[in-house]
């Protein structure tokens, strides 16, 4: 069995995190790291995420999770957000392609135009799905990351999202929060970590076509 399936096996839905295990500063910036890597639709990261570690903030939040204590008891949450994408976002994008890769302005300019003229012309719920869709593959991403460097993780979409915007001032940085995931480890007594995973056999699951 090799070392990534080892570690899926090992990951799960975490119940009860240890309050009192904390979360190093460089496991921390490895998420952040891993967050900004993440692959997205025509490179654009429409998300961001809120790195949450604050006992005061996580106690105000977990009636806004409808009371499930993950969000207090694991030493950080991260808040996956969405932000609004238009033209003027796309061009800032390509003014970064422009600086970190010294693309010619002339090979760049075909495919902005395309999509700035995308983007005007997508309704804003279309554009805010579409968003939301990035956001759900970065959070796939921290999740595989996560096991694999045994931090344990528990995605949440179980909460009102309205309220911990208010509650964390997203509006005022133009976010939305989308999904939440708290990280940390794992009590040692924690029955759900011991239980077999339910799944689909494999040749249910997955279709080959040879």
């Amino acid at each position: 069995m090799t070392k990534s399936i080892e570690s899926l096996k090992w990951r799960y839905a975490t119940k009860n995190f240890d309050p009192k295990a904390d979360l190093a500063e460089d496991e921390l910036h490895l998420l952040k790291e891993a967050f900004n890597l993440t692959a997205t639709s025509y490179g654009l990261q429409p998300c961001r995420m809120v790195v949450l570690k604050n006992k005061v903030l996580q106690e105000k939040m977990m009636p806004m999770a409808f009371g499930q204590r993950q969000v207090l008891d694991a030493p950080a949450v991260l808040v996956l957000c969405t932000i609004s994408v238009d033209d003027a976002y796309v061009q800032k994008y390509f003014s970064l392609v422009e600086q970190v890769r010294s693309t010619p302005r002339e090979i760049l300019e075909p495919f902005q135009k395309q999509l700035e003229e995308k983007f005007i012309a997508m309704p804003h719920q279309e554009v805010e799905a579409w968003a939301r869709n990035q956001a759900y593959i970065s959070l796939g991403n921290l999740m595989t990351v996560c096991a694999q460097e045994r931090i344990d993780s528990c995605p949440m979409e179980g909460f009102l999202p309205k309220k911990v915007d208010e509650l964390l001032g997203l509006a005022e940085k133009g976010l939305k929060s989308v999904l939440l995931l708290p990280v940390g480890h794992r009590k040692e007594d924690d029955q759900f970590a011991s239980m077999e995973k339910v799944r689909l056999p494999l040749e249910d699951s997955v279709i080959s076509m040879n």
